[in-house]
């Protein structure tokens, strides 16, 4: 991996008319071309977490900040969020939330022509982040609200990749999502993840989705990081997981039981048909 994009130090949130702080001493690094996943249970501050990374807390946000979050060498308190987020992406649960135009391509354009590029520029950034996630091109005069669940956040990330963000952040992008959609947006995370240097911070529930594609995984709990660790060690604590309201997909937790009876003793699986292939092989004796 390459230099640390992200830098989160002994960060401290606490929004405005709270008593708990949100977050409490926060340090994580986040490494060039790193694909990182963020879970937790609820209320955990994972939200608050990404949200710091590029700037909307605290400069969109009413609260008391403590702590520094350097972002591609900005301090998130010296520069304004709309100068971060041109190399911070973010992508938000509800992509609704983040449309401000009637067409996809108006969409697609519009951070774009607030950078003032060129009109051919503009053209060719819009077909590579329609070719990456893969919309067609009649959807450009199609109104966003119309498109599907899946559809509407694809247009949500391609505008943030038209941009060319060194870091792209997705706040659970797939919480409203049917499985088509959830599909959809995962293809387009790998495809991210395997042909392009494009940093990657995802806050996910859907653990099956990112165990297998995330360099690291980080566990909030209660406003602190408890774990950080590859997908491998991450997993390999199960009851650890579970202890804190993370929970893993079931065929890990089978492995993990067939590791407590003494009938495996390999390393958890972090694909589905790994984790297939395990159980039939101790069924086979």
């Amino acid at each position: 991996m390459g230099k640390p994009v992200i830098q989160v130090e002994d960060l401290w949130w606490r929004y405005e008319g709270r008593k708990d702080w949100a977050l409490k001493g926060v340090n994580l690094e986040v490494d060039e071309g790193e694909f990182v996943g963020i879970v937790g249970p609820n209320e955990s501050g994972k939200t608050t977490l990404v949200m710091s990374m590029n700037g909307l807390i605290p400069n969109n946000y009413r609260g008391i900040m403590k702590g520094d979050v350097i972002a591609l060498g900005m301090n998130t308190k010296e520069y304004q969020t709309a100068d971060i987020s041109k190399r911070v992406g973010f992508v938000f649960s509800d992509p609704e939330s983040q449309f401000l135009t009637m067409t996809v391509e108006e969409e697609l354009a519009f951070g774009l022509e607030n950078l003032a590029l060129p009109v051919e520029e503009i053209r060719d950034r819009i077909r590579w982040a329609m070719e990456i996630t893969r919309l067609e091109e009649d959807f450009l005069e199609k109104p966003p609200y119309e498109l599907s669940g899946g559809q509407k956040q694809r247009v949500a990330i391609a505008a943030v990749l038209a941009m060319k963000p060194d870091v792209i952040i997705l706040d659970e992008p797939t919480s409203m999502l049917d499985p088509i959609g959830k599909t959809e947006v995962f293809n387009v995370l790998i495809d991210l993840r395997k042909n392009y240097n494009v940093t990657v911070i995802v806050v996910e529930h859907r653990l099956e989705d990112i165990a297998y594609l995330a360099d690291k995984m980080v566990l909030l709990y209660n406003g602190e990081i408890l774990k950080v660790a590859p997908p491998q060690e991450f997993f390999d604590d199960i009851p650890f997981l579970l202890e804190h309201y993370v929970y893993p997909p079931e065929i890990m937790i089978a492995v993990h039981k067939l590791r407590e009876q003494g009938l495996y003793s390999g390393k958890i699986p972090l694909r589905f048909d790994e984790g297939v292939k395990i159980l039939e092989e101790v069924v086979k004796g």
